[in-house]
């Protein structure tokens, strides 16, 4: 499972207020809390009004990288400024750009910039009417994403589609939903990874973590491939490998051991 850390995000409130306050320090915490934890990407999303959000990238990038060599997820709805900080190159390795769908031209503008690079790119389920309620939908959408990126020489297997995890309190077949966009994906292009936010599923559900933490294991035997979560959550990070050796995806559970004899499951 590829782990991408979502702890450095501007729609968090503590985030929010060490950007508005310049806190380099609680960032360079919450990145280096989250490399040491076993995140194999740190996203980067301000998450600010477009007027400061390129300035606010830039600052917390530098700081990320200034505790950790872990890789970068930058993380904007706006693909002219994801552009302008890969062609800049603020980031010092190759990361993931977090996100392109099948809004206006982002594909168009993001793929002729990754192809024949080590990058990776998120490819959100939804287009200029929003994100769709059914599989079917998602799944065109998805399909759609992958001929372009086909087309443009962007390796299938550095896209990861995300399938826009729906909340449960609002669509009682959220879970369904999202097991059969990700068996379906995979059909279709079994090289593309498929990822997704997971608390999204538990929005205004009481103890989340339970709900989160079922959705993993579903989605996991489902053939999850990514997952945007919080790496130091060892509750989570422990039931991702606890599932990984019960589906055989960690044959002889010798990571889930292994991780368990170091503590990393904080017991």
């Amino acid at each position: 499972m590829i782990i991408i850390g979502e702890k450095i995000n501007g729609a968090i409130p503590s985030i929010r207020t060490a950007i508005e306050e310049k806190n380099e320090q609680l960032i360079g915490e919450r990145a280096e809390a989250q490399a040491k934890a076993g995140a194999d990407f740190i996203d980067c999303a301000p998450s600010t009004s477009t007027d400061i959000e390129y300035d606010t990238m830039v600052w917390l990038i530098n700081i990320i990288q200034q505790v950790t060599e872990i890789p970068i997820c930058i993380d904007s709805p706006n693909e002219k400024l994801l552009k302008r900080i890969f062609e800049e190159g603020h980031v010092k390795r190759p990361g993931m750009i977090n996100s392109v769908n099948e809004e206006r031209s982002k594909c168009e503008t993001i793929f002729p910039l990754i192809a024949g690079t080590e990058w990776e790119v998120v490819g959100l389920t939804c287009d200029q009417e929003g994100i769709p309620m059914s599989v079917e939908r998602k799944v065109e959408i998805a399909k759609s994403m992958i001929d372009k990126a086909v087309k443009y020489g962007v390796a299938l297997n550095k896209l990861h589609i995300d399938p826009c995890v729906m909340a449960l309190s609002t669509s009682a077949s959220a879970m369904e939903n999202f097991e059969e966009c990700i068996m379906r994906i995979h059909e279709y292009a079994p090289e593309v990874k498929v990822t997704g936010a997971i608390s999204n599923i538990s929005f205004e559900m009481p103890v989340r973590s339970l709900v989160n933490k079922s959705c993993i294991t579903l989605a996991i035997k489902a053939g999850l491939d990514s997952a945007i979560i919080d790496p130091c959550n060892f509750e989570m990070i422990g039931t991702i490998y606890a599932t990984e050796a019960l589906t055989m995806r960690d044959k002889s559970g010798r990571k889930y051991n292994r991780a368990f004899r170091k503590g990393k499951f904080g017991i």
